[in-house]
């Protein structure tokens, strides 16, 4: 290098990048040490930038896994949108997109996201997130199925019953304890069966 050349600048990231940058590192901080080690220091320490920077975009802790919550649905929300409208409308193509896109997008976040939803149900705060968040999953839920039901909807209790399988059933398949093809066979027989109801 010549006296006349000098090192190009490091070039800034932008906010939507930065915050791109951290919510990576928040996921592997999760998934290498665990949602108890998650900290605004110990985020800054690993993605190599201040304690004010990590500051401004999440200002505490709680913002921190809200944000990682929300990143989280975006992606469920994109994958199962995009599914559903390249399914064939009909019960048993819908009711698939809803149980094999609900456990493919847990597993991508493997064990990570378990940790952040127990996180989040520690405060009231986040806990009406967490809730919001699933109304408008639910809803989309509602919309897929309710041209098969019957009645021309399907409840709201069998909603809930079919959310709380599908937890259950993503998180022991991201554990192990069963195969992801067991996970999304045993839900989509939920989904298929809370619809059937409906339509008797």
């Amino acid at each position: 290098m010549s006296s006349s050349e000098s090192p190009a600048p490091r070039r800034r990231l932008t906010r939507e990048d930065r915050l791109r940058q951290l919510l990576d590192v928040a996921w592997q901080l999760v998934r290498d040490e665990g949602t108890e080690a998650l900290t605004l220091g110990r985020l800054a320490e690993l993605a190599g930038v201040t304690k004010p920077v990590v500051y401004d975009h999440f200002v505490t802790r709680a913002g921190l896994l809200a944000a990682l919550y929300e990143d989280f649905d975006g992606r469920q929300n994109q994958v199962f949108s995009d599914a559903i409208e390249a399914s064939a409308a009909t019960l048993d193509d819908r009711a698939w997109v809803i149980a094999s896109s609900y456990v493919d997008c847990v597993l991508l976040q493997g064990r990570e996201i378990p940790g952040v939803i127990a996180a989040l149900s520690s405060s009231p705060e986040l806990e009406t997130l967490k809730r919001e968040y699933e109304a408008i999953f639910l809803a989309k839920c509602r919309d897929a199925l309710s041209p098969f039901a019957a009645a021309g909807s399907v409840t709201q209790a069998g909603l809930r019953a079919m959310l709380g399988a599908a937890e259950a059933l993503s998180h022991a398949a991201a554990s192990g304890e069963i195969s992801r093809e067991e996970a999304q066979q045993e839900l989509l027989a939920t989904i298929l069966a809370m619809v059937n109801r409906a339509r008797g």
